[in-house]
């Protein structure tokens, strides 16, 4: 069961974290669908399923975190190639932070509760008795809420990066 167990959490982990990868994955070069799936796969998540990725980019492209860009095919129908628009590239960054913090909190959390540091924490406990509880504040600039306008890509934005 525990293996089942892991791959729920693994699953759960990733549906909080997904869009950001994607925007992550399409920051250094523009791709279609099938390909985003494979550099998810690549990047070690194992498989997402294109019934996840592509509503995921059918509402980043909705909220002008991504355009898309119909290019010919090698062979078959022409494919829909996604890039990271300015917006995009805004909010990845902001998403960057804001996901630094909280693995630094949670990194924190477990770090203090393993058996290595329990002791140091008891003893500082102790040695700071009847100090007041203070949870760390928040920075005045909290995680942004509003909706990025949207942005049209430059013909840039679909052009290989090197």
């Amino acid at each position: 069961m525990i293996e089942a167990d892991d791959a729920e959490r693994h699953t759960q982990l990733l549906r909080g974290a997904l869009d950001m990868c994607l925007l992550a994955l399409l920051s250094g070069e523009p791709a279609h669908g099938y390909e985003l799936v494979r550099r998810v796969e690549a990047a070690g998540f194992g498989a997402v399923s294109y019934g996840t990725v592509y509503p995921l980019l059918t509402r980043m492209r909705r909220l002008g975190l991504v355009a898309d860009e119909q290019q010919v095919s090698p062979a078959g129908p022409p494919r829909k190639v996604y890039a990271l628009t300015s917006a995009g590239r805004t909010r990845l960054d902001a998403w960057q932070r804001q996901w630094t913090r909280f693995a630094d909190r949670v990194g924190a959390v477990l770090a203090a509760s393993s058996p290595a540091t329990e002791a140091t924490s008891r003893a500082t406990s102790r040695a700071a008795s009847g100090a007041a509880f203070s949870p760390a504040a928040e920075p005045a600039s909290g995680p942004a809420t509003s909706e990025p306008a949207a942005s049209e890509p430059a013909a840039s934005d679909f052009a290989p990066r090197s």
